[in-house]
């Protein structure tokens, strides 16, 4: 079942990815979404919950990629399916979040 690893590292990047805007936030001592917040995913969270939820986000991409099957950067299918993980949560945190933090997000017809 060689399609688990490969789910395993899209959701890793997915983790890991998000792991950078929560993390950073929370260095910065700056508040910013987390689903802990209220409303969930649109009200602010501490900078502490954020650096906290980053760690979190941390680890369970370092276990999705590093645990499971046998990554390596050598391996572009191993690659492409952390990337594709990586730019999915980038797209849809852009999109969901871009209207709290002035971004764009994509025009409806």
């Amino acid at each position: 079942m060689e399609w688990i690893r490969y789910v395993s590292y899209f959701f890793g990047g997915a983790f890991l990815t998000n792991a950078i805007p929560h993390f950073v936030s929370g260095m910065m001592g700056k508040p910013f979404q987390t689903p802990f917040a209220k409303p969930p995913g649109q009200g602010l969270s501490s900078s502490t919950v954020n650096a906290l939820w980053g760690l979190f986000n941390i680890v369970v991409g370092y276990v999705l990629v590093c645990r499971v099957g046998d990554f390596s950067l050598r391996d572009t299918s191993d690659v492409v399916a952390l990337g594709l993980g990586a730019l999915a949560i980038a797209l849809l945190s852009a999109w969901g979040f871009g209207r709290f933090n002035g971004g764009n997000a994509p025009e409806r017809r």
